[in-house]
């Protein structure tokens, strides 16, 4: 009823508040206090200058009121908004939205407020003038307060009550006579009676001038431990304990397990109170001091994050929003010559176009720049894609240099500017004369080179300008103003024919462009048919006839033979792939038309057919070939600022700039993929290592305001990036060149007029942004597209060079990442405090499930330590968990991107999601007994643990969705044991990357690949434009969900229970699901089952890893780590070869002797067994190989150190493969000194890495030593 009131024409049209008003308004629609309420701020409006806050006791109201008020056009003077704070759970509530909303307030944008309490204190608006009490204060200290707000002269505050309603009244009478007592006492006090002149002792940030006092720091530790990560089986807050001293009252706090101090203890004081006071206040100045609280004495989430921080593509705001950026032009293009130079020499290219099929011919034709093209501009190669699967393959092939004098050069370009316009402002034409020469490109978007048709010289495989077509086409009546070819005189003979402009001869005509006006269409006129004329038969009557009727022309040469022709080419983008209407490409059926001589008009003699089948290729091959050189100009930036730099290919930068919204073959998104993941683990790796007292909350706010798109963009726009980045689909009507200027000049006057109305169609949706470019070369760009770049160049650095490189990119933008190895050690250090723990797990049998056996077993016990667990004087597993999470995303990422090479980026991230989750990696850790060895101080969460496990192994072989809800802990210790490992191994990324190839196996090879029947459901209502709703109801713990759907020809409903909503609606998602599945119904969307199995698996690589880690650095280098990480026993040693010799795989070894009287070398080879002793599998030794955390090359290195040998030579001898993966053969020499000087050579298999490699051919030289009995023991 009160909607239909809101509706209605009543409140419409009601722009007074009237006596009338009220019969309409009153009860049940507005409570009389509402309608008194509008009653004073209509009045109230009548006053310049009025501002107001209104004071209700709940948010909703604040809401409400909000919105009623806003919606009455009598009161339409006032601007609303509502005020609540930030901790009230609203989305929309943050402290920068408050912030912005008071500032507002006190510029008068805004002129009243509906504010919960909140407004009570710190809100100083000196004009405002009127305050309401919608609700009564609860409080004196509220009664005061809000009071307070009123702060301008002869202003007003108002209480709203109900008539008759004594206890409010008396409320009211009470806080104005506790107000009274108050300010009596406050008179009446002396300054000697009850103050105390002794202060409370206070803390002090110098930085800032943040203060906290012992009062207030039992709050603030309070409100420290609530923002400390939490789960429905923990909630962290500080215990207090006291005991009597001699000297007074001790006070003893336990913070929780994850906070980086675990224990404070306060000096004696004269009572509890002080004590814990005290204790409070020497609590936070250790956690200021350990970074636990910023230099704000908060802690560090407080500071909110920015809404546009969010890594989400659906995020609303400034991630979406387009900002205007200049695209560069590249330089090499951009280098004129002098209109006196003379002669003038240009760098020529020769461009080969072969056709697949070989179905046409094509003109050559050269490209001509000023200055030679850099990296491998000057070859590029590419393929073309035509209409019905053809294919037009093209090549830049540097000839030198070719000299032109002044005359040449003007007709190149007056040529050049001839073909620009034929085939991209035809219009032109349409006039009798088109001039020549007269463009400038002073102020334009103009790039300076030449495309011109070539010939082949009399030497062989040598081309050449071919000046007699570019003079020929010159030639044309059309480019000469005042030479008229028209003549009415009869034509004798057969050496000319009548055009529509006059008598021309015939071989003027053959191979030419013909104009014809009756239908304003060109054509190319490829051979004059002498047999049929006008008069003979189209199809069913004559041209002649044709002609008259359809275009009122009378032919009056009918006789005249025939032209046939074909219609000029309209341009298209050819650097995407085109709609493929077969399988295989077909060959080119043409299309040609016969066309009466009297209805043309000649405007180009000797624009061929071939001709302008090149042309229409050549401006996206242009297209391309200055993307391209844009990224080789990128490179150049990097590789002057790091050395790194040298090793990324320019193809991979240029598609790390190429969003997919160019629409070309490639684009940035899977590069992208790969660097998000590698930018997160980089980033949480360096924060991990580098803030030993932040917890996993912190740790992840801290990292996400790294990488959030907000920064990213910052950092990009910093090195100016943003200017490199490809974000618009090739437009032929915006291809500009040499002849064809652009003709929007940009400059600071015209800016804002050339691009206002652009930025609106550009922000909501429109194309119009991409269909007009200015002088300037202006394109919109949105944050997000900004920051992908940003990933996708790093993922183009793994790729191409590796880990090192990435980083230093890294570190070029702004990003630190970098770590010492020292801190990895003290982390060793730090972990012996957890091994008292182990009596509570078998470490053995853990160290088998997992497959690795640990140097500190501390780490291992860390891992299983939940935060519940507060016995222990250290920490729990969450910031291993923040690690092991962020190392477990990207080497998932890397086996996802080697394996699938061909999947999409959507498609990836699904079947990230889809395969490996909370829920996978719970199952992961429950058949690897996890379980089993957690430490908790919940006996709820052991009885959840043990729950779902008992459940698990029933619903082993049915649906996920019928299983039961998992509790998070599970999958929390498979990343914390990966983190742990990670540590322990010295961040051996190879090493953790086989045992996760190891623990994850069951997951990783998709068999059971479920994806979230939710979301499939939603995407086969979406296909089918279906209504889909759900709704639930809760009786006790149990949740009843019902989800429906109903559209043409469907209504169907599923209803589940379950002790978890989130499960229940699972269930009946998937059940409907698959009722609808089984009736025939499909998503138009392939499923990802058909998606793998339609793609080719390759060979799972870890990308990118080249680092160093602790224990292959020489023992000089690591200092204080070498006694955790390179002392080997000679048992180790022992237990190395024996686990190598069993190992499946082949290591050639030769040795050489350096005297010319020792035996010629030989090559013997180790050929190895499929399976080890006892039928092991291969994954079964080197699992147990793993357990040997020393590489085979370090052993190698302390062998020949131990035989006073020189340092083994480790030499890479051949790459193959892609750049991407690529397979190295390294081979090493070792000069055994005591064995008449022999020098031993052993070579590895092609490994993808180039440690593996190094490692696999030390494992050949130490074999041979051994048997060779060279080892010593």
């Amino acid at each position: 009823m009160a909607a239909s009131i809101f509706d209605s024409d009543f409140m419409k049209g009601c722009t007074e508040f009237e006596s009338s008003t009220l019969a309409e308004l009153r009860e049940p629609i507005f409570s009389d206090k509402l309608l008194v309420l509008m009653k004073i701020l209509s009045t109230c409006r009548q006053r310049t200058n009025m501002k107001c806050i209104i004071f209700v006791n709940r948010i909703i109201v604040a809401r409400s009121l909000s919105s009623i008020l806003e919606n009455m056009k009598f009161l339409q003077f006032w601007k609303y908004h509502f005020l609540a704070g930030f901790h009230s759970g609203l989305k929309t509530m943050s402290r920068k939205t408050m912030k912005s909303i008071v500032e507002k307030f006190r510029a008068g944008e805004i002129n009243l407020l509906v504010a919960t309490k909140v407004g009570e204190e710190g809100l100083d608006i000196q004009t405002c003038c009127l305050v309401i009490r919608f609700d009564l204060p609860e409080t004196v200290s509220s009664f005061i307060q809000s009071r307070g707000r009123a702060r301008m002269l002869q202003s007003e505050y108002a209480f709203l009550v109900e008539r008759g309603n004594q206890s409010e009244l008396n409320l009211i009478e009470d806080f104005i006579s506790d107000e009274g007592r108050m300010n009596k006492e406050i008179t009446c006090r002396t300054s000697l009676e009850t103050f105390d002149y002794s202060t409370e002792e206070s803390y002090r940030v110098g930085s800032t001038g943040a203060s906290i006092n012992a009062g207030h720091s039992v709050s603030l530790l309070h409100h420290y431990c609530s923002k400390l990560p939490r789960d429905e089986f923990f909630n962290p807050k500080p215990e207090f304990f006291y005991f009597d001293d001699l000297e007074g009252t001790v006070c003893r706090i336990i913070l929780p397990s994850n906070a980086p101090i675990h224990e404070v203890v306060s000096l004696p004081q004269p009572s509890k109170d002080k004590a814990k006071k005290y204790a409070c206040l020497e609590a936070c100045k250790k956690l200021h001091s350990l970074g636990a609280l910023n230099d704000h004495l908060l802690p560090g989430q407080d500071d909110d994050i920015d809404e546009d921080f969010s890594d989400s593509d659906d995020i609303e705001g400034d991630s979406s929003r387009g900002e205007l950026h200049a695209m560069l032009i590249p330089a090499a293009l951009r280098v004129p010559w002098a209109d006196t130079e003379n002669p003038v020499f240009l760098h020529s290219y020769f461009i080969q176009l072969v056709a697949i099929p070989a179905d046409r011919q094509y003109q050559q034709f050269g490209l001509f720049v000023k200055g030679p093209l850099p990296g491998g501009a000057g070859t590029m190669e590419l393929d073309l894609h035509l209409s019905r699967g053809r294919i037009v393959r093209s090549n830049l092939i540097p000839l030198g240099v070719t000299e032109f004098d002044a005359e040449e050069i003007i007709q190149a370009q007056n040529f050049q500017e001839l073909c620009l316009k034929i085939i991209l402002d035809r219009s032109i034409f349409f006039s009798d004369f088109v001039s020549l020469g007269e463009s400038d490109t002073s102020q334009s978007l103009s790039t300076f080179y030449l495309l011109l048709p070539m010939r082949e010289t009399n030497h062989e495989n040598e081309f050449g300008v071919d000046w007699n077509i570019i003079r020929r086409c010159l030639s044309s009546p059309v480019f000469h103003r005042g030479v008229d070819s028209i003549d009415h005189s009869p034509i004798h003979g057969s050496s000319s024919l009548i055009l529509e402009s006059g008598p021309v001869d015939t071989r003027d005509i053959l191979n030419c462009l013909v104009f014809t006006p009756h239908n304003k269409l060109f054509f190319f006129v490829v051979d004059i048919l002498h047999g049929p004329n006008s008069e003979s038969a189209f199809p069913d009557h004559k041209r002649v006839n044709y002609a008259e009727q359809e275009f009122g022309i009378h032919l009056r040469y009918p006789k005249q033979p025939l032209l046939k022709a074909k219609q000029l080419f309209s341009l298209h983008n050819l650097l995407h792939n085109r709609v493929q209407e077969n399988t295989a490409p077909r060959e080119l059926e043409e299309h040609f038309v016969e066309l009466p001589p009297e209805l043309c008009s000649l405007k180009i003699i000797g624009f061929t057919k071939v001709m302008g089948s090149s042309l229409s290729l050549l401006p996206s091959i242009m297209h391309r070939l200055e993307n391209l050189l844009v990224a080789i100009e990128l490179k150049g930036v990097f590789s002057s600022a790091f050395p790194e730099g040298l090793e990324v290919t320019e193809n991979n930068i240029l598609e790390a700039l190429t969003t997919a919204k160019c629409m070309e073959r490639f684009s940035l998104e899977r590069l992208e993929v790969l660097g998000d993941a590698f930018l997160k683990f980089a980033v949480g790796r360096h924060l991990f290592l580098a803030h030993d007292a932040l917890d996993e909350g912190q740790l992840t706010w801290k990292r996400s305001c790294i990488v959030n798109n907000s920064n990213l963009r910052k950092l990009a726009i910093k090195r100016n990036l943003q200017v490199y980045i490809r974000d618009e689909q090739f437009d032929s009507s915006q291809f500009f060149a040499l002849g064809r200027p652009c003709t929007v000049i940009c400059d600071d006057d015209t800016e804002t007029t050339i691009h206002s109305q652009l930025e609106i169609e550009n922000i909501t949706g429109g194309d119009a942004a991409a269909k007009r470019k200015c002088s300037k070369a202006h394109h919109w760009l949105r944050m997000k597209t900004i920051a992908d770049v940003v990933e996708a160049l790093v993922g183009a650095f793994i790729v191409d060079s590796g880990f090192k490189a990435a980083i230093a990119f890294l570190k070029w933008i702004g990003i630190e990442v970098d770590f010492e190895l020292s801190q990895v050690s003290k982390i060793h250090s730090a972990s012996k405090s957890y091994t008292s723990l182990s009596k509570n797990m078998h470490i053995a049998d853990l160290e088998n499930s997992i497959g690795y056996k640990f140097l500190h077993k501390g780490l291992l016990v860390q891992a299983f330590v939940h935060p519940s667990y507060n016995k222990h004087s250290e920490g729990c597993y969450q910031r291993l968990e923040f690690l092991g999470d962020a190392v477990l995303d990207y080497l998932i990422t890397s086996y996802l991107y080697s394996v699938y090479p061909k999947l999409k980026p959507g498609q990836l991230t699904d079947l990230r999601s889809a395969s490996v989750n909370n829920n996978s990696l719970a199952h992961v850790a429950v058949s690897r007994g996890f379980h089993k060895y957690l430490i908790s101080g919940s006996d709820s969460l052991s009885d959840a643990v043990n729950k779902f496990v008992d459940l698990s192994e029933k619903c082993f072989r049915k649906s996920l969705s019928d299983g039961p809800s998992c509790p998070k802990v599970l999958g929390d210790l498979v990343e914390s044991c990966v983190g742990a490992i990670l540590l322990d191994s010295g961040f051996n990324l190879n090493l953790v990357w086989k045992i996760m190839l190891y623990l994850l196996a069951p997951v990783l090879n998709f068999s059971t690949l479920q994806l979230d029947p939710i979301r499939e459901l939603q995407e086969l209502c979406q296909s089918h434009n279906w209504k889909l709703n759900s709704s639930s109801t809760r009786r006790g713990e149990i949740f009843s969900v019902t989800v429906e759907v109903n559209g043409k020809d469907v209504c169907s409903s599923r209803s589940a229970t379950n002790l978890s909503k989130k499960v229940a609606t699972r269930v009946a998602s998937e059940e409907i699901f698959l009722n609808l599945k089984a009736k025939g119904y499909k998503s138009k969307r392939k499923s990802m089952e058909d998606v793998l199995k339609s793609i080719r698996k390759q060979e799972a690589t870890l990308i990118g890893f080249d680092e160093a880690t602790m224990e292959s650095l020489n023992p000089s280098q690591l200092g204080d780590l070498e006694e955790h990480d390179t002392s080997l026993s000679a048992g180790t040693l022992s237990n190395l070869m024996t686990t190598n010799d069993k190992l499946n795989h082949r290591v050639d070894v030769s040795f050489k002797s350096s005297c010319t009287q020792s035996t010629p070398a030989t090559t013997p080879q180790w050929h190895q067994g499929e399976t080890s002793e006892g039928g092991s599998s291969l994954i079964d030794l080197q699992m147990e190989g793993m357990k040997n955390k020393v590489s085979a090359k370090s052993h190698l290195f302390e062998l020949c150190a131990s035989n006073s040998w020189n340092p083994p030579f480790f030499e890479c001898i051949n790459e193959e493969g892609p750049h991407h993966l690529k397979l190295f053969v390294y081979r090493v020499r070792v000069e055994v000194e005591d064995a008449k000087s022999t020098i031993l050579e052993c070579y590895s298999e092609p490994q993808a890495k180039k440690k593996a490699a190094q490692d696999q051919a030390a494992e050949g030289a130490l074999w041979f030593l051994k048997h060779q009995a060279h080892q010593k023991n």
